[in-house]
């Protein structure tokens, strides 16, 4: 088994601990893949034309040997076309249809074991490092913090236990990589594009709220977990703080992982 530091509140080493046996699932990209499109595609929101758009209109056709294509034209004698895909204010000829079904399944184990296969791949400092994450060679992987992390309350003191711990680096890289987005994404609520960061593992409390606003940081309670968190685009080997309960929880819960 491997073993890991455990970090206190000062950065310090208080202690020494093996992993749980859920980090020697073995790597599987695959199925880790597979589960994260479709979290993707299940958050989906449907999207579509109105069945009546282009459609209210009074049409007609007056018939064949007037000279004049077999478009529907307005009633009252204006002779505009209407309602076609070719007139104006007329309807799409091959519209999105907002029920068409997006939805996508995962068979429980399958998701269980890309849940889990994921979190191993925290403790694999090349899986980590290809992701491109910045962090100190002298610590071990998955960061293990003690439950005194939960308490913090103050951003500043959370910048400061992740730069005496040595993965704060990684904060400031997201923060320098945040760009505006090309395309016409950055008018439709999406203006920044920000890398993601250090995914710190906590159960409920202050912590939370001060670590939540950290460039490309995320923050989830160990129930919550889900494939999203752990390998986002769907590649593993995401830097991961995770607290001692935390990784307890986990353990403990390893056959009933499946969000």
């Amino acid at each position: 088994m491997v073993k890991v530091n455990v970090y206190g509140i000062d950065g310090s080493i208080k202690d020494t601990i093996k992993l749980p046996e859920i980090f020697n699932t073995p790597y599987r990209p695959d199925i880790i893949k597979k589960s994260f499109w479709a979290l993707m595609s299940n958050k989906r929101q449907p999207y579509g034309a109105d069945p009546l758009a282009g459609m209210r209109h009074a049409v007609d056709w007056p018939g064949k040997g007037r000279g004049m294509a077999r478009t529907p034209r307005l009633r009252g004698g204006t002779g505009r076309g209407a309602q076609a895909p070719n007139t104006v204010g007329g309807r799409r000829a091959h519209p999105p249809k907002a029920e068409k079904n997006w939805k996508e399944k995962v068979n429980k184990k399958e998701k269980r074991l890309s849940i889990l296969s994921a979190l191993a791949s925290t403790s694999n400092s090349e899986l980590v490092q290809a992701r491109g994450h910045k962090f100190s060679d002298e610590i071990t992987l998955p960061v293990v913090v003690d439950d005194s992390l939960k308490d913090i309350a103050k951003t500043k003191e959370v910048i400061e236990l992740l730069k005496k711990i040595g993965v704060y680096d990684d904060v400031e890289r997201a923060k320098d990589g945040t760009h505006v987005r090309a395309g016409r994404g950055k008018m439709r609520g999406r203006k920044y594009r920000k890398p993601k960061s250090l995914l710190i593992v906590s159960e409920e409390g202050s912590i939370h709220k001060s670590a939540r606003n950290l460039p490309g940081v995320d923050i989830v309670s160990p129930e919550q977990l889900n494939i999203e968190h752990l390998a986002p685009g769907g590649v593993a080997g995401r830097l991961t703080l995770i607290t001692l309960s935390a990784l307890k929880y986990l353990e403990e819960k390893r056959w009933t992982l499946t969000r």
